[in-house]
């Protein structure tokens, strides 16, 4: 899957210009109207994603609120799905998602891991991803088309995953098993449907030591082996084919000032480990985004750990290279002509969106020139960021101009714009 190469249809562009209309961004195609990024970009892709997997990885992302972390990563998401990896976006917050609770964190790993097939298909919202996951590789080379498993291909599956000692064996047992569940022929599909969820459980450590030793499995994920399992959970996704797993750790602004001293100090535990043993986890690309506070704060931040923050480092007051450690999103400077590029980007979508109205759209260069003064209205210390505020508008332009509508000043439009995504 090359997304340089791939063209939006109708029903794409549709799902990205009403999602941007409403203020908010569209879960995909993210990368279709974004400029300024795709050097940056493309050298991470070379650097990270590209080349071989054979080691782990860990980078860290540093950027202020509003500075456009949550939508770096959204591309880099992209990438990460064209390279043929799985991809895990998990929101770290002191409440529900604690990086002191490494279990926890698994088990949201976990739930939320998305495969470059469910990406296209619209299917990021399925109720069991990694029972989908685990249910398109064994069905993925059967000759049938309708995805019927053969007892030939179910037994090769278990073979290969057997054999393949770097993971661990409950993992291997858990898996074999959800398998032999799509081979049951006979059965209650409800009996089915229920034995898939129960074994989909034990990797979110639900369940008791009891139940499951019924059924051959020792153990269960908990605190003590959350991290070894990380580990055997990446070298499952390559084992299936894929090129790696990525996961995305998005943390909640100042997420670690809410944390008791105890909690912190196993918060930083925990990441330290991850950071000593990357280099063993085969396929593991990890990025890290977070607030500078992470960095810097006296109090709560890694400079009360020093082992940490001598790993880690800060965040250099330059604009990011691919093989620094930390990446500061705050020194990157979008350059007029980005925002205007995305304008046309965005000019593009929509007459594939609505292509009846292609040629009532205004001409690329008015609409470059309605931009520019539309990011000059928008002050320079705003909570709302350029992006959000060019992206929205732009969309508003297009509907305004496609309905007969008269165009708002940029002055009428930003405050327009303002009004509408406080309140979002």
């Amino acid at each position: 899957m090359k997304r340089e190469s791939t063209r939006l249809g109708q029903a794409e562009a549709l799902e990205v210009i009403e999602s941007l209309r409403k203020g908010i961004p569209p879960k995909r195609y993210t990368s279709h109207y974004t400029s300024g990024t795709e050097d940056f970009l493309n050298k991470v892709r070379h650097f990270h994603l590209d080349s071989p997997s054979g080691r782990g990885k860990i980078r860290f992302v540093s950027g202020s609120w509003g500075s456009g972390k949550t939508h770096f990563l959204r591309l880099l998401r992209e990438e990460a799905f064209d390279a043929n990896f799985l991809v895990s976006t998990v929101e770290l917050n002191a409440d529900s998602t604690p990086f002191n609770k490494f279990e926890q964190v698994f088990y949201d790993i976990v739930r939320n891991i998305t495969s470059p097939e469910m990406y296209r298909e619209g299917h990021l919202d399925h109720a069991a991803p990694f029972g989908e996951v685990l249910q398109r590789a064994l069905v993925s080379s059967s000759a049938a088309a309708e995805g019927v498993v053969s007892h030939e291909r179910l037994q090769d599956a278990k073979e290969r995953l057997f054999a393949a000692e770097g993971i661990d064996i409950d993992f291997r047992r858990v898996t074999a098993q959800y398998w032999e569940t799509l081979l049951a022929e006979g059965a209650d599909p409800a009996t089915l449907e229920d034995q898939r969820g129960r074994l989909l459980q034990w990797f979110a450590g639900e369940g008791t030591v009891g139940h499951y030793r019924k059924l051959g499995i020792q153990k269960v994920v908990n605190r003590a082996n959350a991290r070894l399992m990380l580990q055997s959970l990446s070298r499952l996704v390559t084992h299936l084919g894929y090129k790696g797993l990525v996961i995305l750790f998005d943390e909640a602004e100042m997420t670690f000032s809410t944390m008791r001293k105890s909690n912190l100090k196993q918060a930083h535990n925990n990441l330290l480990h991850l950071i000593n043993s990357i280099d063993e986890t085969e396929g593991l690309f990890l990025i890290y985004a977070t607030t500078p506070d992470f960095y810097m704060d006296e109090r709560h931040g890694i400079t009360i750990y020093g082992a940490l923050a001598q790993r880690i480092g800060r965040p250099e007051d330059r604009p990011p290279r691919p093989l620094d450690r930390v990446w500061n999103l705050d020194s990157v400077e979008s350059a007029l002509d980005d925002f205007l590029n995305a304008a046309c980007k965005i000019r593009a979508i929509y007459a594939t969106a609505y292509p009846e109205c292609a040629e009532v759209v205004p001409a690329e260069g008015q609409l470059r020139d309605y931009a520019k003064k539309l990011m000059e209205a928008h002050p320079e210390f705003s909570r709302v960021s350029r992006w959000r505020v060019l992206v929205t508008g732009t969309v508003e332009v297009l509907d305004a101009r496609v309905q007969g509508g008269e165009l708002p000043t940029a002055e009428q439009l930003h405050e327009d714009i303002m009004e509408k995504l406080k309140n979002l």
